[in-house]
């Protein structure tokens, strides 16, 4: 399998991150949590973040290289408060089930294969259970609970918005890509954002473009925004969306 997204090195201060690791039996799940910086009183939304391959491991530190520091801006905290997780997912795992094999003539993934399981994979069983674990807590507006990723973490938004549509209000993948035909089992039930750049050499543009088409089809809730010249790093972009968190935040379970 082809590991992707680009590294990312940063000192930044991620203090604010709390640091947790959620066991069951004999597993456990490293995962940072941001509180909201507001009253606790009140319940919240909860936005779970998917980390790219590179940030794979048991540190509990590289998932938050891309995509912490937004989370962190003083902006999107008084704006949009929410309990925001960042799970890491361990090196010999997966968000989501899939194969390729690898060009060597020209170093890009090739015949990609997405086969949806009976059952998640190990580590997403275990963030389901982290999840509901939240949803029971009473400090979750359980109808507003999002997921987002980015690369491999964007294959993990579409594989449990499709395995879980019921929990899911809605999702932002980013160069992130699946089984199209998966698209029936959440289209109408969770709204979902895709981005791409129009040249990514890792994860193919056409899986986004596939899912937006049979998403539509369906009437479904989806954006989809290609960026034009760019290549995997499409997150860029999207964090920079104006109306990224506006709209996210403006989708809900009925």
């Amino acid at each position: 399998m082809a590991l992707f997204t680009g590294r990312f090195s940063s000192a930044q201060d991620f203090s604010a991150w709390e640091k947790n690791t959620f066991i069951w039996h004999q597993s456990s799940l490293p995962y940072r949590l941001l509180v909201p910086a507001a009253d606790l009183s009140k319940k919240y939304p909860l936005v779970i973040f998917l980390h790219g391959a590179f940030e794979k491991g048991d540190d509990n530190e590289k998932q938050l290289n891309i995509g912490g520091l937004f989370f962190l801006r003083d902006s999107i905290r008084k704006n949009y408060p929410a309990y925001v997780l960042f799970p890491q997912c361990p090196e010999d795992d997966s968000w989501a089930y899939f194969e390729n094999k690898l060009d060597l003539t020209t170093g890009k993934a090739t015949d990609w294969n997405f086969p949806f399981a009976k059952y998640p994979t190990p580590v997403v069983s275990l963030l389901k259970k982290l999840i509901d674990s939240f949803a029971a807590s009473g400090k979750i507006a359980v109808d507003k609970i999002y997921i987002a990723g980015l690369s491999q973490g964007g294959m993990g938004v579409l594989d449990l918005s499709a395995r879980y549509p019921e929990t899911f209000a809605a999702g932002i993948a980013m160069c992130g890509a699946g089984e199209p035909m998966t698209a029936k089992l959440f289209a109408g039930k969770v709204a979902l954002w895709l981005f791409h750049g129009d040249k990514d050499p890792v994860v193919p543009v056409d899986f986004s473009r596939d899912f937006y088409r049979r998403l539509k089809k369906n009437n479904a809730n989806v954006r989809y925004s290609e960026y034009k010249g760019v290549e995997h790093n499409c997150w860029t972009n999207a964090f920079a969306e104006p109306e990224l968190m506006r709209w996210l935040f403006d989708q809900g379970k009925k």
